[in-house]
Order: C-alpha cells, then sequence, then structure tokens
C-alpha cells in the first residue's frame, strides 16, 4: 500500500473510532441529541465525513484487513445503527388521525343507515326516518376515494428522509442491509401498530368478535370500515417512505454480501416487516366475523364489510400486490370476501326458514299486523336497498328444501303453488324475495287458524297482506324485484279477504232487515205482523250491538284502508236500514214503547260505526242522537 492510501485509511480509521460509541463521541452523551451525527436540522459536515470514513476504509483497507468483519466497520455499523434508530425515533411527524381519517370518504351516498334499518326490521313500529347516529352501513354503497385522490401523508421532514436514505445508503453497501431492515421494523412496527390503534383497530381475538351482537357488532363494524379506510394512506405512506429510504439498495445478507443473488427488492422487506402485523390484525376483523354465527341481524354489517373491502381492494392491490414480501397481505383481504360473500348466501337462507318455522303460538289482538309480517317487510325492504351487491352475491334461486319442509307440516294449510317468472328474466335476488314473501303468506294463513272468529280470520289476513302490498309499494327498489305481476296477486288476494270479512260479518244483520218473514200470511200483499216486525227490530239492534263492541275491539291499523272498510260497510248497511225504517217504522210507531225497538236512527249507526276498527271496545248508545 503506498504511504498516501494508509495516512488515509488511518484517518478514516480515527474519524471512525472518534464517533464509535455515543458515550465516547464529541459534544455529550448518549442521551443528547448533540452526541449524535444525524441529530437534527443542523450541520451534516460531521455526519458527511463519517460517511465517507466508512467508504474509504472499504475502499482502501488491503487484502489482510479487508472483509467485513473488519473492526473499523463494525464499529461503524454499531455507530449508524444507534443513528439509524435515532433519526427514525425523534424525526418522525405528530399524525393527525382526525386529519387523516377524513381523507377516506365516510359519507352515506343515500339510503337508511344500518343501525336504524336494523332497528326498523326488529321493531313493529313503521320505518324509521333514519335520523338516528351516524352509522357504518347505508342501503347503497358510499362513494370510496381511491389512492388517486387521497394523498399520501408525510410521515417525516425531507431531510431526515435524505439523512435515512445516506445512512442505509452506508450500511447497505457495505452488507449490512438484514441490520438496516430490522432497526427500520423494531421503530416503525409500533408507530404503524400505534396509528391504527389511534384510528380504532382493536386487538380482537376470533372468539371476541364471534361473541358480538347487536348494538355492540353495530358499532365495532362502524369502526371497522372507518378505520380500515383510513389505514389505507397510513400503509400508502409507510410505503413512499421505504421507498424513499431504501431506493436503489440492494438489502443483502451481511454474511453472504458477495453473492449477486443474496440481493432482494430494495423497500419490500422493511415495508412488510412494519405493516404486516397491523395489516393482518385489521383484515383478521372481517374474516372472524365472516366465519361467526350466521344470523339475520349480521346480514347488512356482513354485506357492508364485503362491500367496503371491495372497494378498497384496488387500493390494497396497488399498495401490497406488487411486493413479493407484502403481497400475502393483498391475497388476504382479498380472499376473505369469499367467506363474507357465503356468509350473505347462508344467512338469506336461515332466514327464509325461519320465516317458514315462525311457530303460531297466541293470534295478535284485533287482527291486527303480526310482528312477523312488519319484520319480514322492513327486512325485505332493506334487502331490495342492498340490490346492488346481493345481485352479485346471490347466484341461484330459492331451493325446493323450504317447499318440502312446509308441505310436511300437516297442520299447516296447503303451500300454494308459486309460479316464480321465467329464470332467465328474473334476477335470483327477485326470486328469494318472491319466495320470501309467499312463505310469509304460508304462515300468516296458519295464525290466522288461530283465530275462532271466521270474520276475524280474514280481517288479519286482509291487515296483513296489506301491509305486504304497501311495503312492496312504497319501495321502488322492491317493487321492481317483487314484479308487478305478483304485487297484483298481492292485491287481489287482500281485496277477496276484506271482502269475505265483510260478508261472514255482516250478512247475518242485513239479513235482518229483509221483508221475507214479516207478513202475517207469508205474502207481500197481506198485513205485517207487528210482533215478527218488533222480533225483527230487536234482532237487528241486538246483532248490531255486538257487531259493534266485537268490531270496535278489532284493529285495522292503516288510516285509509279503516277508512274504506267503514264506508264498505256503510253503504251496504246504512240504505238497507234506511229503507227499512222508511217501510216499517209507522208499524212499531203507532204501538207502545217504540224506543224499544227502533233504538237507532241511520246517523247514529253512521255515528257508531266511526268506532270500528280502532282496537277499543266501545258501546254504540254512547254514540247515539236524541231522535225522538
Amino acid at each position: 500500500m503506498e504511504a498516501s492510501a494508509a495516512a488515509e485509511l488511518e484517518a478514516a480509521e480515527r474519524v471512525v473510532m472518534r464517533w464509535g460509541s455515543t458515550a465516547a463521541s464529541p459534544g455529550g452523551g448518549a442521551g443528547d441529541e448533540h452526541a449524535m451525527l444525524f441529530g437534527g436540522a443542523g450541520d451534516r459536515v460531521e455526519a458527511e465525513r463519517f460517511l465517507q470514513a466508512v467508504d474509504d476504509i472499504r475502499r482502501l483497507a488491503p487484502p489482510s484487513a479487508a472483509g467485513y468483519a473488519c473492526a473499523s466497520v463494525q464499529v461503524a455499523m454499531a455507530r449508524l445503527e444507534d443513528e439509524l434508530r435515532h433519526v427514525l425515533a425523534a424525526r418522525a411527524l405528530d399524525l393527525e388521525i382526525e386529519a387523516l381519517a377524513g381523507l377516506s370518504s365516510l359519507t352515506p351516498s343515500g339510503g337508511r343507515r344500518n343501525s336504524d334499518a336494523t332497528r326498523a326490521a326488529a321493531e313493529e313500529d313503521d320505518d324509521d326516518d333514519g335520523s338516528g347516529s351516524v352509522s357504518s352501513s347505508v342501503g347503497r354503497r358510499r362513494t370510496y376515494r381511491s389512492l388517486l385522490s387521497i394523498r399520501e401523508v408525510d410521515l417525516y421532514p425531507a431531510d431526515a428522509i435524505s439523512d435515512l436514505h445516506a445512512i442505509v445508503s452506508c450500511m447497505s453497501e457495505a452488507g449490512y442491509g438484514r441490520e438496516c431492515v430490522q432497526v427500520y421494523a423494531s421503530v416503525r412496527k409500533p408507530a404503524v401498530d400505534s396509528a391504527l390503534r389511534r384510528l380504532g383497530v382493536e386487538k380482537l381475538s376470533i372468539g371476541d368478535v364471534q361473541q358480538l351482537e347487536g348494538d355492540a357488532l353495530e358499532a365495532k363494524v362502524r369502526r371497522w370500515i372507518r378505520a380500515a379506510r383510513a389505514a389505507v394512506p397510513v400503509f400508502a405512506s409507510e410505503r413512499r417512505l421505504c421507498f424513499n429510504i431504501f431506493r436503489d439498495l440492494p438489502l443483502c445478507d451481511s454474511a453472504a454480501a458477495a453473492t449477486a443473488t443474496a440481493a432482494v427488492a430494495t423497500h419490500d422487506a422493511p415495508f412488510t416487516e412494519a405493516v404486516k402485523g397491523a395489516a393482518l390484525q385489521l383484515f383478521g376483523f372481517a374474516e372472524a366475523i365472516s366465519i361467526g354465527r350466521r344470523s339475520p341481524e349480521k346480514l347488512f354489517k356482513i354485506i357492508d364489510l364485503h362491500d367496503a373491502l371491495s372497494d378498497m381492494l384496488p387500493d390494497i392491490s396497488d399498495i401490497f400486490a406488487a411486493s413479493k414480501a407484502a403481497k400475502s397481505i393483498y391475497v388476504q383481504a382479498a380472499e376473505i370476501r369469499s367467506p363474507l360473500a357465503d356468509a350473505v348466501r347462508g344467512i338469506l337462507s336461515e332466514f327464509e326458514n325461519a320465516v317458514l318455522r315462525d311457530p303460531s303460538k297466541t293470534p295478535v289482538p284485533g287482527g291486527t299486523i303480526h310482528p312477523l309480517t312488519r319484520y319480514v317487510m322492513n327486512y325485505s325492504s332493506l334487502i331490495s336497498d342492498y340490490k346492488t351487491t346481493l345481485s352479485e352475491l346471490i347466484i341461484s334461486r330459492p331451493s325446493a328444501t323450504s317447499r318440502i319442509f312446509a308441505e310436511g307440516n300437516e297442520a299447516a294449510p296447503a303451500f300454494p303453488d308459486l309460479d316464480l317468472p321465467d329464470p332467465d328474466s328474473q334476477l335470483p335476488l327477485a326470486a328469494h324475495l318472491v319466495w320470501i314473501i309467499a312463505v310469509l303468506e304460508h304462515n300468516l294463513e296458519s295464525k290466522a287458524l288461530l283465530y275462532k272468529d271466521a270474520a276475524l280470520y280474514h280481517l288479519f289476513l286482509m291487515n296483513n297482506v296489506h301491509y305486504i302490498v304497501h311495503k312492496v309499494k312504497d319501495s321502488a327498489e322492491l317493487r321492481g324485484l317483487i314484479g308487478d305481476e305478483y304485487l297484483k296477486r298481492l292485491t287481489g288476494k287482500f281485496r277477496l279477504a276484506a271482502t269475505s270479512y265483510q260478508r261472514i260479518a255482516w250478512l247475518k244483520i242485513l239479513n235482518c232487515l229483509r221483508d221475507e218473514g214479516l207478513h202475517a200470511s207469508g205474502g207481500f200483499s197481506s198485513g205485517v205482523s207487528k210482533s215478527a216486525l218488533r222480533e225483527r227490530f230487536k234482532a237487528f239492534n241486538s246483532a248490531f250491538e255486538a257487531a259493534h263492541k266485537i268490531e270496535s275491539a278489532w284493529y285495522v291499523p292503516d288510516t285509509q284502508l279503516r277508512e274504506e272498510l267503514r264506508i264498505s260497510i256503510s253503504e251496504k248497511l246504512l240504505p238497507a236500514y234506511r229503507s227499512f225504517l222508511g217501510r216499517f217504522r209507522h208499524h212499531i210507531e203507532n204501538g207502545r214503547h217504540p224506543e224499544m225497538y227502533i233504538k237507532y236512527s241511520v246517523e247514529d249507526l253512521e255515528i257508531a260505526m266511526e268506532d270500528f276498527f280502532e282496537g277499543a271496545p266501545s258501546s254504540p248508545h254512547n254514540r247515539r242522537r236524541s231522535h225522538g
């Protein structure tokens, strides 16, 4: 070795050894930032001199002292590990989670919120107005902004990234690429984990997730979707940071540094080490939900998870799929959609069977709308709101299993033949919705048999089928799926039930107002039998009072239907009573105590009928006018 080269090597070694340990370095001790070569945004002269010294040692060392195990290089590498760790820990910018969460769109694009929708399906009240608390899911998909419009956030200032790149370049060229990755991961992995915790990602076991029910599940899903969407820029920013620090560097194993094949992709390894744990934990929540117990109330939450993953998958692919080391993260996220889709199909099948099997125990008072009818129709409306996703996931029509089950129940009415439209002209989802309503009708007919009064049997069916028709008409999506042909069939069924109710409930009363049996010799030309006429008036009064007492306790909750039913009855009863009074009242009024027989005027009946179907027993005597 030439004297000048030897002198240069010796000078380089002195620089390295002078900064060889934090405790011995100029300017302070280990806890003092001024003791670090890369101690802030200040002068970099000493740092550049140190890096140049390392290069000189590797370049000038004679064969007898060469090798990566050289003492001076080892000292230098230990020092640079400390410097790398220090810059990564000390120079990181504060991550404002609130702003970060705002980078992903969480604004609904329309439709009902899931918390309100699930509540509406579970309660007897009609549709929620959607004015509840902010929810994670809606009937229709949100608009999710991809990385093309989401900016990546800066995790370090530019000068710190330049320092980090210089440090890892020097270490990698000396064969210490693996050590770079280890140090990087030891700092950045906890940082990524912390960011996701602050976003709301919780460390839950599969068992913890599968035990979630109701509002707790709703809250966790809502939080997860928000966190997952905000996590996308976290992962993207980490990827960019790794690229800027490790770009164009062969991260070689120190024991095989001389082997060209030992080099791996420049930033794959540190990026994967930093984010893999957090990413797998994040997507593990959705996976745990997909394999949990299937129940109807989970359907829309699972669809929300599926939609959120589907929306984010292109960005997840951009972040992870191109990396050989990180591709497994993308694969896991993509594969979760399959069990989520299976869960959706399974839950829909379970729901159909649950509607079919709902036991008939006690009749609802007054023949009103059964809670099952409200639940099923609100649930069906929600299903139709999710038409876009469910049309993709529901790919087969209803099986014959449920029909066989129904036909095997001898206590139930015969299951109707259901002529579904041509499979080629109807979505499988639409066939499922028609089937659900048909199953509901079948169940309602079983429940109607619990009423001993035949008129109430028909009133109950009228109320419930009318509600089904009302719900179908109120939802454009549901009506489009059900189709006008089946809607027409339902409408005809509720009208037939209304007609049957009126015929059974009022035929006996209307028969009291006929002339037959009132004439002394049985003919119309002979005189009227006053005793028969008095008995006829008494029979009418008794029948009407019984009907009033019973039917004021019956309940028709739909205001318009209630009024239409009263009008229909009035149009039959009042003209018949008015005509009967006109023909025969003088026979009674000329006798003794006419008020005992003619107890009601036409106006009294009209007023009394206003009590019908209010669900509160009443007496017609309380509503009479004076007609003396």
